[in-house]
């Protein structure tokens, strides 16, 4: 009867043990006893050494659930998504591309190769990827983001514009939280950033959000965007020219 406790309560001090210790192990026990666990274990230890931000480890759990499951395209993305983080652009796009090899119809998967190419500056690459990404799931907001974000590093505004707005359509909150996350964190330098907040405004004005638009007029002009006079002249603007606020960003013209 003692030794049934004691096995038990062993067992449930392995069960209760966190994610952040099951991510710390690396050593040979812990190598054992990965080869010992299913492949469903695998992917979710891996998904738990993600969540806590430990990419090395959460990839060795993946390499061993490939190791027993080839042609699993789940766990390539996922390998990819941790290998991403850790800065292997061409390791993380290598298995993006396989994930996608075993299943064709998988959107994520080619959403995360567009993000790969986009990383490398392949901006062509990287859209044709998300346009297929767009194609197998057209309501996924933040496909439609990367796919903006893809045009407008090439300069194709209109395009971007209709992608941004598709994504604000399906989700409006989507660009407040892909600023800070995903491809949209990509646009980082002061005069981009300049010109893609003076881009927003104009999709702003046109779906008649109007503090939105004044939002990104206002920051647009803080990172120095030279040709602000143009509010005057675009038509998406048209509707808040007699408003006040505008003035006080950008002077009318004399």
């Amino acid at each position: 009867m003692r030794n049934l406790i004691a096995k038990i309560s062993i067992s449930l001090m392995f069960l209760s043990m966190s994610a952040s210790a099951i991510c710390r192990a690396d050593s040979p026990q812990s190598t054992a006893a990965m080869q010992s666990m299913s492949v469903a274990e695998l992917e979710k230890a891996g998904d738990e050494c993600r969540a806590q931000k430990d990419y090395e480890q959460a990839i060795k759990y993946f390499n061993e659930g490939l190791r027993k499951e080839r042609k699993n395209a789940k766990l390539y993305n996922k390998r990819g998504l941790a290998e991403l983080k850790s800065n292997q652009v061409k390791e993380a796009r290598s298995d993006f591309l396989k994930a996608a090899k075993y299943d064709a119809k998988y959107p994520e998967a080619l959403n995360n190769i567009g993000v790969a190419y986009y990383l490398d500056k392949q901006y062509g690459d990287a859209a044709k990827y998300f346009k297929k990404a767009v194609a197998l799931d057209e309501m996924r907001a933040s496909f439609h983001v990367n796919l903006g974000v893809a045009w407008f590093a090439q300069d194709e505004i209109d395009r971007a514009i209709r992608e941004y707005t598709r994504a604000l359509e399906l989700d409006p909150e989507i660009l407040q939280r892909e600023s800070r996350v995903g491809v949209a964190a990509q646009i980082t330098s002061s005069e981009q950033r300049a010109k893609h907040e003076y881009m927003m405004a104009k999709i702003y004005a046109r779906m008649g959000d109007v503090e939105n638009c004044f939002a990104c007029l206002r920051r647009a002009k803080e990172n120095g965007y030279g040709n602000l006079d143009r509010v005057y002249k675009d038509e998406e603007f048209a509707s808040i020219r007699q408003d006040a606020r505008l003035a006080e960003i950008v002077p009318p013209p004399k």
